[in-house]
């Protein structure tokens, strides 16, 4: 399974989320610690929302440890809203367009987990896409298909409704000899930054929330960035949250 991380807040550099805390995003590319997978080598990237709508992008193939010029992107690019994400991959080849964050227009999103039985529906909810979205696909990740699916579905103007609809689109041919659905999910649009965790187990992988960090920024994480276990609260399974400068909201997905 794959690692990630989002922050909402104050601008700050980026390093202090993906790569110099003691369990940063780096760290876990290579020693997860609440995962099955504790090596996730199969690229990495990250967006960072400034002036423009559109998020800018850099994603690559390395294993996020041996990529030289991420600790200085980190580094120098500050940002009040950014994802970050390292991949262990369960569908698509290793390639830069299967690499999260997948972006559309001002939408971002990664994820971490599986759809199965994706090959079966694949052809099915791609006919379902509008042109555009169809046109706009780029790799072959039944993660990059289900962002697709949920824009289609009408996320930019009820969130809730859209995840429902898309997860039910997938999970009603799931069968009981597939290998478990599980998704969480965290997408943004530059001002909100949502996060789902739902599975067909109930056992999606892990996802924290930050207590307000010290600068009065939250962040989202698959596994703490610290040590101290009381900065940061589980997010349960079958729950979503919103996260946006004023903290986060967590409802239960009914």
């Amino acid at each position: 399974m794959c690692r990630l991380a989002a922050y909402c807040g104050p601008s700050i550099p980026l390093k202090n989320i993906v790569t110099s805390p003691v369990h940063s995003l780096l760290k876990q590319s290579s020693g997860a610690t609440k995962s099955l997978v504790s090596v996730n080598g199969d690229g990495f990237g990250i967006c960072w929302y400034g002036a423009e709508k559109e998020p800018g992008l850099y994603r690559d193939v390395l294993p996020a440890w041996s990529d030289q010029n991420l600790s200085s992107v980190c580094r120098l690019i500050e940002s009040g809203l950014f994802m970050a994400h390292v991949r262990a991959s369960t569908h698509g080849e290793t390639s830069r367009s299967n690499c999260h964050p997948f972006v559309h227009k001002h939408w971002a999103f990664m994820h971490n987990g599986q759809i199965p039985h994706i090959g079966r529906v694949q052809r099915d909810v791609e006919s379902e896409l509008s042109d555009a979205l169809y046109h706009h696909r780029q790799g072959t990740t039944d993660s990059e298909l289900f962002f697709l699916l949920l824009l289609n579905s009408g996320f930019e103007d009820d969130p809730i409704h859209a995840w429902k609809t898309a997860y039910e689109r997938i999970a009603q041919h799931h069968s009981a000899d597939d290998e478990p659905i599980r998704m969480t999910c965290v997408l943004s649009d530059g001002n909100l930054t949502f996060a789902f965790r739902q599975s067909s187990d109930q056992n999606s992988p892990s996802l924290f929330q930050s207590r307000q960090l010290d600068n009065g920024g939250h962040a989202l994480a698959s596994e703490p960035l610290d040590r101290l276990s009381t900065n940061w609260q589980a997010i349960p399974e079958n729950h979503y949250c919103i996260l946006n400068d004023d903290g986060v909201e967590q409802h239960e997905l009914h």
